[in-house]
């Protein structure tokens, strides 16, 4: 029986998920985006140009691919107009290769007022929000009020939205908050009509049945584990199950028909927005990996926050996603450090734990293995066996601490620096 396989981000998201479903897609025939919003970034490189897409499947620009947005995934029809007409500009078929569940959710103008106004007022707790409508539309969802992509074919569209939005304002009225949709309003409903040109789909039935067909799966995650609305570090967390188990729900495949779980890290961590990081450096080594790494957001240009290999926080998110191979970014961002630190366990309230724990606050002081860094230029670099031999210590201890084979590491942003094993 054929099973889908998952490429997902380990650590909070921004691990290079884009460059490695590029290298992955060969492989597969369907690539399918199964949750989050347009709040991802997936930044890919190649024949000398860079694009970021934020709904569309990373799989968009192989020919003959076909590429599904998942019921489990929120949609802005603004900015998924917008990214297939760069796409149409530069000569990719994407009417062809696009698919669009039903089932999948919508983003409204009112969604993004709401998000931006719940966010202005919690001041000091804010949770850095990207603004872009994802919870309020999760929360619609669940509070089951939500518009869906199969609503845009009904004749009573035009009267839910209305509705929606009624109640929608009705609820800003309690924030002393500014606003105007008039504008973006406009662009949304020219954006529906855009996207009544591609195919809307059954997805649960025709995932499914192209399994059946015996066609080769990719599910690609957005965000990273610890960003999980179950899972991660709650409050600050997405709205999705960024987890492997969010497949299943956002894409309609049973738990069995799982194949193998790529799972992505980066050789250091990295955080965007607010929220705990254990290992987070606020000194000279963070700044340089932020410089070198070039760590700014593909959707917001916020810096990230840089620090050490969290190894408690990388097993309990293998362990979660039931991980088969790993993945290791960025290793080439550490060229230049004479030492390198891994957070082996954390003490918490003076105890040791290898185990992630309930609440990550200020009190958590991780406890650091320091390897002596490899100190060359790896980018040249095209198979293992060249790599110096720090490096493979470096890469041999996650190996140890996961119990999972690190399968490819990338040297570098291009789709030519990636190193299978």
């Amino acid at each position: 029986m054929k099973k889908i396989d998952v490429v997902l981000g380990l650590q909070w998201g921004d691990e290079g998920k884009g460059k490695v479903v590029d290298v992955l897609t060969p492989d597969y025939q369907v690539i399918a985006r199964f949750q989050g919003g347009p709040n991802a970034g997936h930044s890919l490189h190649f024949e000398g140009k860079k694009y970021v897409l934020h709904t569309i499947p990373s799989g968009i620009f192989r020919d003959g691919s076909i590429n599904i947005i998942g019921n489990g995934v929120v949609i802005d029809p603004v900015i998924l107009s917008d990214e297939i007409a760069t796409l149409e500009a530069d000569g990719v078929d994407v009417q062809s290769k696009l698919l669009i569940a039903k089932k999948a959710h919508l983003i409204l103008p009112t969604h993004r007022i709401i998000d931006a106004a719940s966010e202005a007022s919690k001041g000091k707790t804010k949770i850095g929000s990207t603004l872009k409508g994802i919870g309020p539309t999760y929360m619609d969802k669940t509070g089951r009020n939500g518009l869906r992509v199969g609503d845009i074919l009904s004749p009573a569209f035009e009267e839910r939205y209305q509705r929606l939005k009624a109640k929608h304002l009705e609820l800003l009225r309690q924030y002393d908050f500014q606003f105007d949709i008039t504008d973006y309003e406009k662009e949304w409903l020219e954006g529906i009509e855009n996207l009544k040109r591609f195919r809307f789909i059954e997805g649960e039935h025709v995932i499914n049945g192209l399994l059946d067909e015996g066609k080769a799966i990719l599910a690609e995650g957005a965000q990273g584990s610890m960003l999980d609305i179950d899972f991660g570090t709650y409050p600050f967390v997405t709205s999705s199950n960024t987890l492997c188990a969010g497949v299943c729900t956002g894409l309609g495949v049973a738990p069995s028909r799982i194949g193998n779980v790529y799972g992505i890290f980066k050789a250091y961590c990295t955080r965007v927005g607010s929220g705990p990081f254990p290992t987070e450096l606020f000194d000279e080594d963070g700044e340089k990996m932020r410089r070198i790494g070039m760590e700014f957001g593909a959707t917001t240009g916020r810096p990230r926050r840089c620090g050490w290999l969290d190894m408690v926080a990388l097993r309990y998110s293998v362990m979660m996603n039931g991980v088969t191979a790993l993945i290791m970014m960025k290793s080439d961002v550490l060229n230049d450090f004479e030492k390198l630190k891994v957070a082996v366990a954390y003490k918490v309230d003076g105890k040791e734990t290898t185990e992630f724990p309930y609440e990550v606050n200020g009190e958590i002081v991780p406890v650091y293995k320091e390897f002596e860094g490899w100190n060359c230029n790896i980018n040249g670099i095209r198979n293992y066996d060249q790599f110096p031999t720090r490096l493979k210590e470096y890469i041999e201890f996650i190996e140890k601490e996961t119990g999972v084979p690190v399968k490819i590491v990338s040297v570098g942003p291009d789709r030519e620096e990636t190193i299978i094993r």
